[in-house]
């Protein structure tokens, strides 16, 4: 383990000739830290003359990051960088222009188009992903994107554009030894996502270089409450497989030595590097913090006698690389590049209106494409299958047909130990509901394998799979149990096309096993919620009902080019309800078209899942006892929903139940039937009806259980008021 001390400058002699630079690469070195200073000035006066609206700076940091830069090759190794990581892009190819006009948030912004606040760096080109503003969430994007890019060079072959695919593989290169940066600062090293990111990247030996800098705040929190023993070295020095350094931040020189180290180490195969940069932060966390409040005078001049602009204009002076005039002359021509850049950013054309939900979803192969509308292949098979074995052949289909997709979860293998899978004795696991069942002997254990018992850990590492151009197809266990994956959904997953003006996208698959009247499955495997995941714009959910619109709809989420949370109910996995033949291998169902499961003229039924057969046997028993006629609808599809589906049996029954298992209050009911108020109200005949779940947790006793949630004898008696009014 490799440590160096704030004292390191003073050592320069003994380190400088291991990684030597030319005097033109130590100039070069100084102009992108006084450029980065210059660009974190240039922003604070905009926003003191109101022309941008928020500003976080790099102040501090820069020689640790032009180091890494320096480093590190643009455009080859992957990088996850932070708010603070200005001066790291401005080394790999970032231009002070493209950081401006970001800032003023103009249309031409290329990491965003004026969506993301400043210092949210992104550029395909660059291979600079686009973050967001939760902090430690990149460290498992990088997990993952160093997990494909080991993948792809393993197999080369995935990389070929599949025959018949309609999309073109975005982000799949690679090199065989590419390095993936991820930054963080100091405080965010107490995220789970930060611990959960080591875990696999010091198992998997993978070529991730974690920096740290650490100016010993989290905006006011000083580093010894944030971390045990006021340091991150110390608490994860036992890292096995690692390379870790522990440097003066604000010396370039032992910056740049261990940095070069770190990647040679990666690069090598060798397994992660983690280097801790001691470094200052001269202005306060941003312009909406003053650190006077909270931090001592004496602590503040401490900090400026080693801000690290000044301590290399020094250094260069006095060995002779340049002189005063030489650095003013330097500095002149960063200040008018600057002035420049900002001249035309603020200059720049705003984003319309009219742009707002571009890129929203995918725009060249949406999991709603007519393509998608397909008819079951003949069959001379009559055998009818279960949900779940529909969904375990379907996935079998698409890893035949498409090497980059890999399937991962929480007990998803048949085994991971050798011995158990050459074992004939031993029938392998294959998830608890069976349905990724002899998948990994199929394809092996680099496409299919048990991850760690942590959700954050899955989909954050399933995100950077598919930023790299791989096709996760991702379980969480149970539904209950998904909420420590759902900062990954709603900040990351969701939000990575859209944040990032098009320029990145991850289209991946979670499959989820949602849903109750499982007698005994109480409070932790019997939770909906749906209508917390449809409330998140960029993200497509469905739930099928039934095995044939499991396959069609599984299958076109792995094939579609949008992030896919697809619920699959437990209590119908293996119903005689719902049964069908295999379709056939090219069997798909476009997004956002519902079913007419029973048609009707007398009252509309709108529900999905679970509800479907309850909903039936109801309306079945209503027809055959008093004549009326209901039009059963399955959604199949929740986020898109069949409106027009909706509004057209609405007008010819003119009434309606809206029917779901979730609670009642604030379900996902209650924005159909608002809507069908909103704009169908002279079509009603009666008030729009809700059918649901009581407001509460689903019980382990049966007899409670039955009466939490919707049941026929529910439903029959709603559809019988409803025909009376």
């Amino acid at each position: 383990m490799a440590r160096q001390t704030e004292g390191a400058l003073a050592t320069r002699q003994e380190t400088a000739g291991k990684y030597p630079l030319s005097n033109e690469q130590l100039i070069e070195f100084y102009r992108l830290m006084y450029l980065s200073r210059r660009v974190d000035d240039r922003e604070i006066v905009l926003k003191r003359q109101q022309k941008i609206f928020f500003q976080i700076s790099c102040a501090g940091h820069e020689a640790l990051l032009v180091a890494a830069g320096m480093a590190l090759k643009p455009s080859y190794d992957w990088f996850f960088p932070y708010y603070r990581d200005r001066a790291i892009c401005l080394a790999l190819g970032n231009t002070a222009e493209e950081q401006l006009l970001q800032a003023v948030g103009a249309a031409a912004d290329p990491a965003s188009g004026g969506r993301q606040m400043p210092s949210h760096w992104s550029s395909s080109k660059l291979n600079i992903v686009t973050p967001s503003s939760s902090t430690a969430t990149q460290c498992l994007h990088a997990i993952g994107c160093a997990e494909a890019g080991r993948y792809f060079s393993q197999h080369p072959e995935s990389a070929a554009k599949v025959d018949g695919d309609y999309r073109e593989f975005k982000n799949v290169k690679f090199h065989g030894d590419e390095v993936v940066y991820v930054s963080i600062g100091e405080g965010s090293t107490s995220q789970g996502e930060f611990w959960e990111s080591l875990n696999t990247a010091s198992n998997g030996k993978l070529p991730v270089v974690y920096v740290v800098e650490d100016n010993g705040y989290a905006i006011s929190t000083p580093v010894e409450a944030n971390t045990p023993g006021g340091n991150i070295s110390r608490l994860i020095a036992n890292f096995p497989n690692f390379h870790f350094a522990e440097i003066d931040g604000t010396d370039p020189i032992a910056c740049y030595n261990a940095m070069t180290e770190a990647v040679a180490y990666c690069r090598a195969g060798h397994g992660p590097a983690l280097v801790h940069g001691h470094v200052v932060r001269p202005y306060s966390h941003s312009l909406s913090d003053d650190e006077r409040l909270y931090r001592s005078q004496a602590e503040l001049q401490a900090d400026a006698l080693r801000d690290p602009i000044s301590r290399m204009q020094v250094w260069l002076m006095r060995e002779g690389i340049l002189d005063a005039d030489g650095i003013n002359a330097l500095e002149r021509k960063v200040d008018l590049e600057v002035q420049q850049a900002a001249d035309v950013a603020v200059a720049a054309a705003l984003p319309t209106v009219d742009s707002i939900l571009k890129h929203q979803y995918s725009e060249d192969l949406s999991c709603t494409d007519a393509r998608f509308a397909t008819e079951p292949a003949p069959s001379d098979d009559p055998t009818e299958r279960t949900m779940a074995d529909l969904i375990n052949t379907c996935l079998r289909d698409e890893m035949r047909r498409d090497q980059r997709i890999v399937v991962f979860g929480e007990d998803v293998a048949d085994a991971t130990r050798a011995e158990a899978l050459l074992d004939p004795k031993v029938k392998g696991k294959g998830g608890v509901f069976k349905l990724t069942a002899g998948l990994q002997v199929e394809f092996g254990s680099d496409r299919v394998w048990n991850s760690p018992l942590a959700e954050a850990n899955i989909v954050g590492r399933a995100i950077g799979m598919a930023v790299r151009g791989m096709k996760p197809v991702v379980e969480i266990q149970f539904f209950d149990y998904i909420w420590p994956a759902m900062h990954q959904m709603r900040n990351e997953l969701a939000l990575i096309r859209w944040r990032s003006n098009g320029d990145f996208s991850c289209p991946l698959v979670m499959r989820v096993p949602i849903g109750g009247y499982l007698t005994g499955g109480s409070i932790y495997h019997s939770q909906s919620g749906e209508s917390i995941f449809t409330h998140t714009p960029g993200v497509r959910i469905v739930m099928p009902s039934n095995a044939l619109d499991a396959i069609g709809l599984l299958r076109t989420a792995i094939r579609c080019d949008d992030p896919v949370l697809f619920l699959e109910h437990k209590r119908l996995y293996r119903e005689t309800f719902g049964r069908a033949m295999y379709p056939g291998p090219e069997f798909a169902i476009p997004f956002g078209k519902a079913k007419i499961v029973r048609p009707g003229k007398d009252l509309t039924v709108i529900t999905y899942g679970a509800v479907i057969p309850r909903a039936l046997q109801a309306a079945v028993k209503l027809h055959r006892e008093t004549g009326i006629d209901v039009e059963l609808i399955d959604l199949r599809s929740l986020a898109p929903y069949d409106w027009e589906a909706i509004a057209k049996s609405v007008r010819k029954t003119s009434k309606v139940i809206v029917a779901h298992e979730d609670m009642k209050s604030w379900g996902y009911g209650a924005e159909i039937a608002a809507r069908i108020g909103e704009e169908l109200f002279d079509d009603l005949d009666a008030p729009v009806r809700r059918v649901a779940a009581m407001d509460t947790f689903v019980a382990y006793q049966p007899i409670l259980e039955d009466a939490i949630l919707p049941q026929p004898e529910d439903l029959y008696r709603a559809m019988a008021d409803m025909a009376a009014y």
